[in-house]
């Protein structure tokens, strides 16, 4: 699975991007948000993926925190929301004011996204309200405080990923988090992210 991609932003149009990897060009689509934060033609980006197969296609959905591809897991985990609903939401909200919406049950909110009717907002809400309120800190981008939402972990450290690996896994955000955090307490904050993905899922599973 491809989580994350390093390279040169090499082009880009309403809803996608082709970032250079030495050479090698990933097509990935993206969230307005998300294309907005990238910059301009050469400039370097770290970009966050998840990798959506389907049995007609296979696609690469681009994100530029930890934070929003998980609330892009959280939003296709419901019925009715697919990548492209998904990325509507994204683009009309950011994480942060996805996180209150959800949290508050502000549907109305919710359907501003282009393709959201007032009765899969409220189904998106009522779904997600206890998990975004239920659960630690979201990072929402470099230089930005954390909110009440996913993860503690900072946007592409190796704490991030871990977690990432283990929702991958199957576990919930939350335990994912606490699996992780026990892990970065016992090998320490420098510990690779095999090693730490193995004590991790210890904890997890234990």
């Amino acid at each position: 699975m491809i989580a994350k991609l390093t390279g040169l932003l090499d082009d880009f149009g309403p809803d996608w991007a082709i970032i250079d990897v030495n050479g090698v060009g990933y097509l990935v689509h993206c969230s307005a948000k998300t294309l907005d934060r990238l910059g301009i033609r050469g400039d370097k980006v770290v970009i966050h993926t998840e990798l959506q197969v389907s049995e007609n296609d296979q696609r690469l959905i681009g994100f530029t925190s930890a934070a929003e591809r998980g609330w892009f897991r959280l939003l296709t985990a419901v019925q009715g929301v697919g990548s492209k609903v998904a990325l509507a939401i994204l683009s009309a909200l950011s994480a942060e004011e996805l996180q209150r919406a959800c949290a508050g049950g502000d549907a109305a909110m919710v359907a501003r996204a282009q393709g959201v009717g007032p009765k899969l907002a409220s189904r998106i809400v009522n779904e997600l309200k206890d998990k975004a309120g239920g659960l630690g800190p979201i990072p929402t981008g470099a230089g930005s405080p954390p909110i009440e939402g996913l993860a503690a972990a900072p946007a592409g450290s190796v704490s991030a990923d871990a977690v990432s690996a283990l929702q991958n896994l199957g576990f919930k955000p939350a335990t994912a988090s606490m699996a992780v955090a026990s892990a970065i307490k016992e090998l320490g904050e420098d510990a690779p992210l095999n090693d730490l993905v193995r004590v991790a899922l210890k904890r997890a599973t234990g």
